[in-house]
């Protein structure tokens, strides 16, 4: 094993408390919306892109209305997690550190633009990983982007590690084994293993 590629939500941190805060502060002013949106909703959407996270959360707009709705959605809270951040899992950074020792680090995540890069400013762990990918930057599936970074950084022996059944699907179409993070918001029927706390990485590689 040459590489480690993460997802980021449910993996890395738990971002839905500062998202809440952003998002609602939008939809509260949208007449079209009639819902706030729970920590229930957005953990029933983790690991899917922003667009269908439109559909399952907003199926009363049409699609126009989702579109703009989301564009706002995006615009406060890219800054809004720059400056509050999420909740890092326990040990992230201690075993980041310990793994960038062996291993090259990366994260693929079903995120918008600019979100990764909220993630490192405000927790400061960009030094840990070589490089990033999303479909806000490259329109691809998860899948496709696991290639990319796969490709542009040249690697052989890649695992990936995340916490929902489309990140195991992404890696399965990759063509690499997916590392089960249960710790997080999905389930993942099949994988090739599974860790209980981000920590347990440290054994396990």
């Amino acid at each position: 094993m040459d590489s480690i590629i993460f997802d980021l939500d449910g993996t890395l941190w738990d971002p839905i408390d500062s998202v809440l805060e952003a998002w609602n502060k939008v939809i509260l002013g949208n007449r079209r919306v009639q819902h706030g949106i729970t920590r229930d909703h957005l953990e029933g959407t983790m690991g899917l892109q922003i667009k269908e996270i439109g559909k399952i959360l907003f199926p009363e707009l049409d699609e126009e209305g989702r579109e703009q709705l989301l564009k706002e959605l995006s615009q406060h809270e890219i800054p809004h997690l720059r400056e509050r951040g999420g909740r890092l899992y326990d040990h992230v950074e201690d075993v980041l550190i310990e793994l960038s020792k062996k291993y090259k680090l990366f994260i693929v995540s079903n995120c918008q633009d600019g979100y990764i890069e909220s993630f490192y400013a405000f927790h400061g762990l960009d030094k840990h990983f070589i490089d990033y990918e999303n479909p806000g930057r490259t329109g691809l599936s998860k899948s496709e982007n696991i290639k990319l970074i796969m490709e542009r950084n040249n690697l052989k022996k890649a695992v990936y590690v995340g916490d929902t059944e489309g990140d195991q699907k992404a890696a399965k179409d990759a063509g690499i084994p997916f590392v089960y993070a249960a710790y997080g918001f999905g389930q993942a029927g099949t994988y090739e293993y599974k860790i209980e706390s981000f920590e347990e990485l440290l054994d396990m590689f």
